[in-house]
């Protein structure tokens, strides 16, 4: 098993309990960007920096991940890819993306740009506190213990 991050918008706050999770259970973890990042020198982490460009870094996570890893996302398309490829996604929030709901997210996504295609401001998520920390620490901690019998 392997905890995947996409990991160029991924909160720093979310990636550094994903690093104490990984050294705590001994799980590697593989950060995909297309910008450089530092990241912890231990030997269960590695990052992967793809070429610059639109879900180039979704690609390589698509074409890698087994069915037993964990994706860390926030886009909704390549998480409905990782849950249709049979493997478990959950976004920065520590929402866990079904077969159900990411099809709804999916449309809920298409809607919203139709929206802002056509001029309409929708503002966007709202910024990332405390408390979405705590619910994302909860969450992995949660899913990997089911994950991991």
């Amino acid at each position: 098993m392997k905890i995947w991050i996409d990991a160029d918008a991924c909160p720093r706050a979310v990636k550094e309990i994903v690093f104490k999770v990984s050294e705590r259970l001994s799980l590697p973890v593989c950060l995909v960007a297309n910008s450089y990042m530092v990241v912890p020198k231990e030997p269960l982490v590695s990052f992967i920096r793809v070429e610059k460009g639109a879900d180039i870094a979704d690609f390589y996570i698509v074409e890698n991940v087994s069915e037993e890893d964990l994706v860390i996302t926030a886009d909704i398309p390549l998480a409905a890819l990782i849950v249709e490829g049979g493997a478990t996604a959950i976004n920065p929030r520590g929402e866990l993306y079904t077969e159900e709901n990411v099809r709804e997210r999916l449309s809920m996504r298409d809607f919203m740009q139709g929206l802002r295609d056509n001029g309409v401001d929708t503002g966007g998520p709202p910024p990332f506190g405390p408390k979405d920390k705590e619910r994302f620490a909860n969450s992995i901690n949660r899913l990997l213990t089911r994950m991991l019998q």
